[in-house]
């Protein structure tokens, strides 16, 4: 240092190692190392410092973080790059699932075929799964125009030959003509109901809440005639409220019209299922005619009013939800027994 000399600061005493930084000299930074130390015997406090430049460490440590500067950012370019190929080449099979579903749109294809991996299988199981659905109600719902067509093209040839012809009853044949038209019309619109309420995967219906509307219709309808219900009041179907008031309301009330004055309806679960019996004391049906009741507008006793297709709704109605109706004969009171088996909610 020639005849330079580092300044001594007297505010502290380094009885250890102190170490810092100093701009004491102009253009020359320095590090400095000092410490006290007492020799034995002494009370003279002595001081020792050391210096070095730092002009040599501030070149390493700019030199270090250069380098890590441009390590990371390379580092940085270098994972962003990655990224994009990883999601260009990890979307991929959803592009070529777009392209599918494009060609499905188009009329090209009408499954999605192509083997994808088994992160995207579950997605094209599901729409090949979507697409047979919407294929079997578009089916469904030619094959239902197909009916009401057919069913309405015998009156309509009816009364369009009794017009031709000039037909004295032409009066008479158009009403009732017109009423067969409207019972037609009444059914297939019920199907047609059910069919768009059934895509609700959250229907859910109180069965006892629902007998107990029916109920208090019928005893308005039908003064003499007692309606019970028993068993499981908590029982719930998946079906919609409307459509189940539609069942239980046409067998209630098939069993007051038809039977002796007593009705008893009762709810059992059954396996998932839940089964709804409506019984009478009525005269019943023969075995031998129970399935063809089930047709439109069959009927077996012509003296009461009616259109004959309540249990063919009930039939139609319970098959959409997936499940079922069958006739029976009524043990404890001796008429027809009618079981109404549905889906448990």
């Amino acid at each position: 240092m020639w005849d330079r000399r580092l300044q001594v600061q007297d505010r502290h005493q380094d009885v250890n190692v102190h170490t810092y930084d100093s701009d004491e000299f102009d253009g020359e930074p320095l590090r400095i190392s000092e410490r006290d130390v007492i020799l034995p015997g002494s009370k003279v406090r002595w001081r020792f410092q050391v210096a070095q430049s730092r002009e040599m460490i501030d070149t390493q440590i700019k030199q270090l973080r250069s380098t890590l500067f441009w390590s990371f950012f390379a580092l940085g370019i270098g994972l962003l790059i990655l990224a994009a190929l990883q999601t260009f080449y990890g979307l991929w099979p959803l592009r070529r699932v777009r392209q599918d579903v494009a060609a499905i749109r188009s009329g090209a294809k009408t499954r999605i075929t192509e083997d994808f991996p088994n992160e995207v299988r579950p997605l094209t199981d599901e729409i090949n799964q979507l697409l047979a659905h919407s294929e079997e109600q578009a089916e469904e719902a030619r094959r239902h125009a197909g009916n009401l067509a057919h069913a309405l093209k015998t009156p309509l040839t009816v009364i369009t030959n009794a017009a031709t012809a000039n037909a004295p009853d032409l009066a008479e044949t158009v009403c009732r003509e017109a009423i067969v038209m409207r019972r037609q019309v009444d059914h297939h619109l019920a199907r047609a109901r059910a069919i768009g309420r059934r895509a609700s995967a959250h229907a859910r219906a109180t069965v006892w809440e629902s007998l107990e509307s029916v109920q208090r219709a019928v005893d308005r309808l039908y003064e003499k005639v007692t309606v019970d219900i028993a068993g499981d009041k908590k029982a719930q179907v998946r079906v919609e409220r409307q459509d189940l008031d539609e069942m239980l309301g046409n067998l209630v009330e098939n069993a007051a019209k038809y039977g002796g004055g007593r009705v008893f309806v009762t709810v059992e679960p059954q396996d998932g299922m839940i089964d709804i019996l409506v019984e009478d004391d009525g005269k019943g049906i023969p075995q031998q005619q129970r399935e063809a009741i089930f047709q439109r507008g069959a009927r077996l006793d012509t003296d009461k009013p009616g259109t004959g297709l309540g249990l063919a709704i009930v039939r139609d109605v319970a098959e959409i939800y997936g499940g079922k109706i069958t006739l029976e004969e009524s043990e404890d009171l001796g008429g027809l027994l009618a079981r109404l088996s549905l889906p448990a909610g």
